[in-house]
């Protein structure tokens, strides 16, 4: 058996949450495998909607394991509040929920260094969500962090201390006001209820599993263009959010790789600061933020929002070796009369290109669209694909001749049974 992956193609919040959820009931695991509390997956269905940060979009299945891999970046507040507010759902996932005991450790010490980096950057901040996700990773990179695993250890208050103490010194540094002491509590309780969970090792867990015949789903967070290597730095994210990241993050080799599916929006959005060429400062990237509610699933920030990259997205498809695509969101578009689609950047030496520029930050680019019917009609009760508006079916034909992969799920609206599927056999 291998595993199947499934992630971002843009800058996040192109709805994996939702497609993870949907497909969850076909696989026996679904492991997350990077990332932290910064990512919130949305998924709606049953008059329900929740948002998950840490937990792997699997647990609303009753059948389904759910692990929290070695490359996510643990905080074990937040992670309480999350089980927490599952429970008016009748969830309770003491049994299906694993967790790596490599995990990395957020303590409440690097919450606060995350915000004073931010302040001392002034206008040049990252937008970051100030979770502590950067310096967690940093000290994983240093090898200094504290992993899931140390907190059943004897000296774990020792080891805590000694990381608080480095800390705090760079916050002195920083002339940063903090009260630590409430944090410190919170987190000590938090780590209790941690506890509670299976601490395993959860990359013999999820071979063993594949070696069983268990269909395996490895869900991303966050999108490939905030990859640490790859992205549009320095404004991206602390790990890999690309299908590489599925092997350094769960302990998979690449021959265990199966299906990739790359999920992205039918525009584009992106949230804080960093280059985005086809972002639309206008009222029709208002009308997008209207129509298509564009807040922050974590931070509740306005979304950012333009029409679609295909230079971006042929970019992320390489690099993850995509399989499949999942459009999302295009009852979104469905009161445009025109959709316009990025096909090219013109650089400042009026060079066409539809490869994406080693400094997207700094490189001069104009965005060259092409300009396709609208639909003009309500899609989101649609239940199959030959039912859909010829308008719609000409615009995913036209991408899918683009990016060269099947385009086999199209969402129509945010709840689950929103869902088409164009090839019956896909799944």
């Amino acid at each position: 058996m291998k595993s199947d992956v499934i992630l971002g193609l843009q800058w996040g919040d192109e709805g994996k949450g939702k497609i993870v959820d949907y497909l969850a009931s076909k696989y026996d695991v679904v492991a997350r495998f990077q990332g932290g509390p910064n990512a919130g997956h949305t998924l709606e269905f049953d008059d329900i909607k929740h948002v998950l940060h840490q937990v792997p979009s699997g647990v609303f299945r009753d059948n389904t394991k759910n692990i929290i891999g070695n490359g996510v970046v643990l905080d074990p507040v937040i992670f309480r509040k999350e089980i927490d507010a599952l429970k008016k759902f009748n969830i309770e996932p003491f049994y299906n929920l694993f967790i790596s005991k490599r995990a990395q450790i957020i303590l409440p010490t690097h919450r606060l260094l995350d915000a004073a980096y931010e302040k001392s950057k002034g206008d040049e901040k990252i937008g970051s969500t100030l979770r502590g996700i950067g310096p967690t990773y940093q000290d994983k990179t240093a090898r200094i962090g504290l992993r899931v695993g140390d907190i059943t250890m004897k000296d774990f208050k020792e080891k805590y201390e000694k990381l608080k103490g480095k800390h705090l010194s760079i916050l002195k540094l920083h002339e940063f006001e903090h009260d630590l002491d409430p944090l410190e509590v919170e987190f000590f309780d938090a780590l209790e209820f941690l506890k509670k969970f299976k601490l395993v090792d959860t990359d013999y867990l999820i071979n063993q599993s594949l070696a069983a015949h268990e269909s395996v789903l490895a869900e991303g967070a966050q999108g490939s263009l905030l990859d640490i290597d790859f992205g549009s730095y320095p404004f991206v994210t602390s790990s890999s959010t690309t299908c590489a990241g599925v092997c350094t993050g769960l302990g998979l080799a690449p021959s265990k790789i199966g299906q990739v599916y790359g999920v992205f929006k039918a525009y584009c959005t992106r949230v804080g600061e960093g280059p985005f060429p086809t972002e639309l400062l206008d009222e029709v990237g208002e009308k997008l933020r209207k129509e298509g509610h564009e807040f922050g699933a974590t931070t509740g920030r306005p979304r950012r929002c333009g029409w679609i990259d295909l230079p971006a997205l042929k970019y992320a498809i390489m690099l993850n070796g995509v399989t499949q695509l999942a459009i999302m969101k295009a009852d979104v578009l469905d009161t445009f009369d025109e959709i316009n689609v990025c096909t090219h950047y013109k650089l400042k030496n009026g060079t066409l290109t539809d490869a994406l520029p080693f400094d997207l930050c700094n490189e001069d680019i104009t965005p060259i669209h092409k300009t396709l019917k609208g639909w003009n009609v309500d899609i989101t009760d649609i239940t199959d694909y030959r039912s859909l508006p010829s308008e719609l079916i000409e615009y995913i034909v036209f991408l899918e001749e683009e990016l060269k992969v099947p385009i086999n799920i199209i969402s129509v609206g945010p709840n689950r049974v929103q869902t088409i599927f164009k090839n019956n056999n896909f799944r």
